[in-house]
């Protein structure tokens, strides 16, 4: 397996993350260490580079990612030496949940969707769209509001579906080929 030589724009919690960076004012076999920062709106992680030569390899155990949070971090990596410090990289980087947690990876879309229905079908036998205890009270949306909801909810669902197939390399569902020929 060859090892990347840039950071990564996704890390899977869980997996091992690793990539080498070759620093050519920097090099690790003059004792200057990288070390990298992760930082989001909660969290912040930090981690060294090991010297392979005169590159840095950096290496994240599955173990370490396996705690990390799901979400979009700013990194910053910067080298040491003998109390000097330098930046020597800014970006972003996303962590995707790992499988063993348990997460809803369910679209915003999606999850409305699926409570729309059910409020739909729970309604069913229902004739009560409004009712009053005291001086409360509680109006449930009509049917018709329901539906029309639902609709604009699947066609949300239905876009993300075609943009999911579309960037796996499949066709857009929605699209009709047609061919003409005299």
């Amino acid at each position: 397996m060859s090892v990347p030589t840039t950071e990564p724009d996704i890390i899977v919690a869980g997996d091992t993350a690793k990539w080498q960076r070759s620093l050519e004012d920097y090099p690790a076999n003059q004792s200057w260490v990288l070390t990298y920062t992760l930082v989001s709106t909660a969290q912040r992680y930090t981690f060294s580079a090991a010297a392979s030569g005169a590159d840095h390899l950096v290496t994240v155990a599955a173990a370490t990612t396996a705690t990390w949070v799901a979400g979009t971090y700013t990194w910053r990596a910067q080298v040491s030496k003998a109390g000097e410090v330098y930046t020597v990289g800014t970006g972003s980087l996303r962590v995707r949940p790992s499988f063993a947690t348990a997460t809803d990876g369910r679209s915003h879309a999606r999850k409305t969707l699926e409570a729309i229905e059910a409020v739909i079908e729970g309604r069913a036998n229902s004739e009560v769209s409004y009712y009053m205890i005291g001086n409360r009270q509680l109006r449930y949306m009509t049917p018709a509001e329901l539906l029309t909801l639902r609709d604009r909810y699947r066609a949300e669902v239905a876009r993300e579906d075609a943009a999911q197939r579309v960037s796996a390399g499949l066709p857009d569902q929605r699209r009709v080929y047609v061919r003409f020929q005299q």
